[in-house]
């Protein structure tokens, strides 16, 4: 796109192109970032932003806290709840038991695709209600107690 002044709806235009990319490209997980938007098809960062708001709406993508828009594709099931009932399920998917070491911030990270930031005010939630001991470098975090329904309810 040229230097000139944007017509209206260049927004939409633009979403259809990243669109029709996402379809193209099974491979693809993440939107491109609005700096790469901005130099690629010379808008606002206002501009890049609506593309996003519109891929949104659309069901192409959807905001995951620390990381950019994640693509999301028909038929792809997509847990949805917070981090913290994520993590209590853990406990229970992995079969750990009263003091039992937890995963790694490192190994939960990769698994939830998440940043350390968000996994550690998950991870905060958890120690708070007494179902993990409280991490200390060069010590594993432990199970302190298992989860009951009205646990992950309450997160």
């Amino acid at each position: 796109m040229s230097q000139q002044a944007s017509p209206r709806g260049t927004f939409l235009k633009i979403a259809e192109v990243i669109k029709a990319r996402i379809d193209a490209d099974p491979k693809m997980t993440e939107l491109p970032t609005a700096a790469d938007l901005m130099g690629e098809f010379g808008v606002s960062r206002g501009v890049a932003l609506r593309v996003f708001d519109v891929l949104q709406e659309q069901g192409v993508a959807e905001r995951v806290a620390g990381s950019r828009l994640r693509v999301t594709r028909r038929g792809e099931a997509v847990d949805r709840r917070p981090l913290a009932e994520q993590l209590i399920d853990v406990i229970t998917a992995d079969r750990l038991t009263v003091g039992a070491a937890f995963p790694s911030a490192t190994k939960l990270c990769a698994r939830f695709e998440v940043s350390r930031p968000t996994l550690a005010k998950a991870l905060h939630k958890l120690e708070a209600a007494g179902l993990l001991s409280e991490g200390k470098q060069g010590k594993p975090r432990t199970v302190l107690s298992l989860p009951k329904q009205e646990e992950s309810a309450n997160l």
